[in-house]
């Protein structure tokens, strides 16, 4: 389990449903490492300015995680966390390393609108 304060996925089950019964979805999948540990604090920074779009993580390690391993999206991708950004249960956007705040907030106005104010 990553210890994150992000909602977990932890079986590939579990991501179908989220994925097709969610408009937006953001999934980090990832380690507890360097690269990854900035993406999820981005996430847990911003998810409530984006209260339209869910937030999860999920463990790059876990076998369950063969799901976005698997994607053609991510063919090629060398350093982890995958981000994946899924629009009506299809992958809309995926990138793969850290990421700034800038990044990921660009690609959430982008996919799927932008913030809500508060």
């Amino acid at each position: 389990m990553l210890y994150t304060n992000l909602k977990h996925i932890e079986t590939a089950a579990d991501h179908a449903k989220i994925i097709s019964e969610n408009e937006n979805v953001m999934v980090i999948c990832g380690r507890m490492g360097p690269m990854c540990i900035p993406v999820y604090g981005i996430a847990e920074e911003i998810e409530n300015q984006y209260s339209h779009v869910q937030f999860y993580d999920m463990e790059f390690d876990n076998p369950e995680s063969h799901v976005i391993r698997s994607l053609s999206e991510v063919k090629g991708f060398m350093g982890i966390p995958f981000t994946i950004y899924y629009k009506n249960g299809k992958v809309a956007k995926a990138t793969s390393s850290i990421q700034t705040i800038e990044q990921v907030t660009s690609i959430l106005n982008q996919e799927y609108g932008n913030a809500q104010k508060s």
